[in-house]
């Protein structure tokens, strides 16, 4: 560990134990709690493809390899493997337990040897019908080339053996949870319901897929390997963007091995012959597991009723949107804050699909950086375009996973007539804008879209984000420019509201920060409040630091990676909360002496939001947005329920002060909704 900084990926283990304790947790719905052990290994997943890739990556360089770490990456990824060792005898604790609760509801996971006779022949019928035709055995051994793995794939690797002669065969079986669903729910019986793995479904038959082999025995062990998901983009600047991004994600699909998770009782002699053909060495990830990998699958558990989930909490109407004035007038009359999941994100949905039939709506810009999959903004773009509008859309092909998605939106708009501006060289487009010009009064005046979250309303539903609907001109001119600079890059322009990265952001936060430590030096009032994902550049974290040592109270509200030791000061204090929605939301406050500034954003502290995006970082100005912006501060600050205490050694203690219980994500709702009903609110028509 460097002195007063902590590696960002083992912080982000710490974050992802924070998951695994909801699904510990004996206070979170049955179903629910299988759902986090899902997330958590989708979670990890991700952190091998991407964070260890890297490691490995720059652990080639050697003794060099500090400069860019500040730390010797062979000892991170020694550390980053005995924590994730520890963390899955944790999580197959935890899932045993589930399964004996699941039990006691009558709910039963069984294996291919727990099937009674009824329940076979109904497993039979269905992988007849429905998997055989879809599964293709590798015999090993009879090619000289092993076979191609895919990556985050899941395989059973099987073992044939002939007593007798004492002769055993290899084979590889993928596992088609790509394309069938990884459960099935089989007949009810006597008021019991029971489920069967497609894993064991496989199992099960695995006589009659290898019946041609003159053997007495087959077994099965479950194998899963994780590759580097980087890509290896192209300087050559006579390729298209397009073709770059194309032929990096064919690379991506042979990357180099990160990691490889096996059943812990499949055969040596099999373990070994597949590692040593992998080219994998026992200094490389390999981690021992239990019978069933890509745990992600259980995020799409089987539902019983609501009963074993949370209370749905409907969305809330917003106070200040009438459906009968239009949505651009509402927004012409005051600013707006949306706060998803809280609201609907159909709201947004609605004032794309008004803007697009709108005579007097010219033109729509937007920035697009993760889509749903069904995308109805897709559709409100496409639907404006054929209505005559100018629609542009700056589409980020290098969002990570997403990228053959963007490029089929991309493509699709292109064929619409939406001008399509593949973000820009070198930085990621990661800021979420979208600008509307209406022709007002022989004048073109712009409403305003800057959020903290992608436009997808799949995620909305799961991700506690905000966008402010503005027709603010101090915001709206400045949205203008960020536009015009995606479609000039050499243009920058001059930004008096808008923190911009990566051109201003950095100096601007420094700069606030210097301000609180000037105040408090005079003795005055001084605090910064900073809500965020993950706080991990150590050159903010050091001027945070200084700030607390002249006397600066600091309050954080971090998700994810924490590389701070807030015990280092009794001025910072630091929390995290992990609930039923994922807290995506920027915030930044600071005291100014009273005179407080307020900004949300599509950026975290870390290095790359700061020096490597294009990110928007917006002031708030209305009075009655900062009342609220400020309730959910400290709401969420005062949370005893969900918070747990971000101290030096990351222990992930819950935060239990006060005698009120206040889970923040429902009194926050709650707090919303009570807002509402102050004022009649007109909702729209079925």
């Amino acid at each position: 560990m460097i002195e007063n900084y902590r590696n960002k990926e083992i912080s982000w283990l710490h974050f992802n134990e924070r998951v695994l304790q909801e699904a510990e947790c004996e206070d979170v719905p049955l179903l629910e709690r299988i759902r986090f052990l899902g997330i958590f290994s989708n979670n990890q997943d991700e952190f091998f493809r991407v964070r260890v890739a890297t490691l490995r990556r720059i652990s080639i360089f050697g003794k060099k390899a500090t400069t860019f770490t500040g730390e010797d990456p062979n000892e991170i990824l020694k550390e980053i493997q005995r924590i994730v060792l520890n963390q899955g005898l944790r999580f197959n604790s935890i899932y045993n337990k589930i399964l004996k609760k699941l039990e006691q509801e009558k709910v039963f996971i069984i294996n291919e040897k727990q099937l009674d006779k009824e329940q076979g022949e109904f497993v039979r019928q269905y992988f007849i019908k429905e998997i055989r035709s879809k599964l293709i055995p590798i015999m090993l051994g009879q090619s000289d080339e092993f076979p191609y793995l895919k990556d985050d794939a899941i395989y059973l690797a099987i073992t044939l053996v002939q007593k007798e002669s004492g002769k055993v065969k290899y084979a590889l079986i993928k596992i088609p949870s790509d394309i069938l669903p990884r459960f099935l729910i089989l007949p009810e019986k006597n008021g019991k319901k029971y489920i069967i793995l497609l894993d064991d479904i496989i199992r099960y038959e695995l006589k009659d897929i290898f019946y041609i082999f003159d053997f007495d025995e087959v077994t099965a062990n479950t194998i899963k390997l994780t590759k580097d998901a980087e890509l290896d983009i192209s300087d050559d600047l006579s390729e298209s963007t397009l073709r770059k991004i194309s032929k990096s994600l064919s690379k991506r699909k042979k990357g180099d091995p990160v990691r490889f998770v096996y059943d812990g009782n499949i055969p040596e002699d099999l373990l070994n012959y597949i590692v040593g053909n992998l080219n994998l060495s026992r200094a490389d990830a390999l981690i021992p597991g239990g019978r069933y990998h890509n745990f992600k699958d259980f995020m799409n558990f089987p539902l019983f009723g609501d009963t074993y989930r949370y209370e749905p909490l409907p969305p809330i109407p917003h106070p200040d949107i009438s459906y009968q004035t239009g949505m651009l007038r509402a927004i012409r009359e005051k600013d707006i804050l949306l706060y998803f999941p809280y609201h609907s994100f159909d709201t947004f949905i609605d004032l794309l699909r008004e803007a697009s039939i709108d005579p007097k709506v010219k033109e729509i810009k937007i920035t697009l950086y993760r889509l749903a999959k069904n995308s109805s903004v897709i559709n409100a773009l496409i639907n404006a375009a054929r209505n005559g509008k100018v629609v542009t859309a700056v589409v980020e092909l290098q969002a990570r996973f997403d990228e053959e998605a963007n490029i089929y939106w991309s493509n699709r708009l292109k064929e619409e007539g939406v001008k399509v501006i593949y973000g820009v060289h070198d930085l990621k487009v990661h800021a979420k804008l979208c600008l509307i010009s209406r022709k007002e009064k022989n004048a073109l005046n712009h409403y305003a879209c800057i959020g903290t979250g992608n436009f997808n309303e799949d995620t909305t539903s799961v991700f506690s984000d905000i966008i402010l609907l503005t027709f603010d001109k101090r915001l709206t001119n400045e949205v203008y420019q960020v536009f015009e600079f995606f479609e000039k890059n050499y243009k920058i322009g001059k930004f008096k509201h808008l923190l911009l990265a990566p051109f201003f952001f950095r100096n601007k936060i420094i700069s606030l920060i210097e301000t609180e430590i000037i105040n408090a030096r005079n003795g005055k009032k001084a605090y910064i409040h900073l809500k965020l994902n993950s706080l991990v550049d150590d050159k903010i974290i050091s001027k945070l630091y200084e700030a607390a040592e002249a006397g600066v109270e600091i309050k954080l509200n971090v998700r994810g990676m924490f590389s701070m030791l807030p015990d280092l000061f009794k001025n910072i204090n630091a929390i995290g909360i992990i609930d039923r929605y994922l807290e995506h939301a920027r915030i930044f406050v600071f005291c100014n002496n009273e005179k407080e500034k307020v900004f949300i954003g599509s950026a975290d502290l870390m290095k790359r939001n700061l020096d490597s995006r294009v990110e928007v970082i917006c002031p708030i100005y209305d009075k009655h947005a900062k009342e609220n912006l400020k309730a959910m501060i400290d709401i969420q600050w005062a949370d005893n329920v969900k918070a747990r205490i971000l101290d030096n050694e990351l222990k992930n203690e819950r935060a239990q002060s006060g005698e009120i219980e206040n889970r923040s994500q429902i009194t926050f709702y709650k707090y919303l909704k009570k807002r509402a009903k102050r004022k009649k609110v007109s909702l729209p028509s079925s």
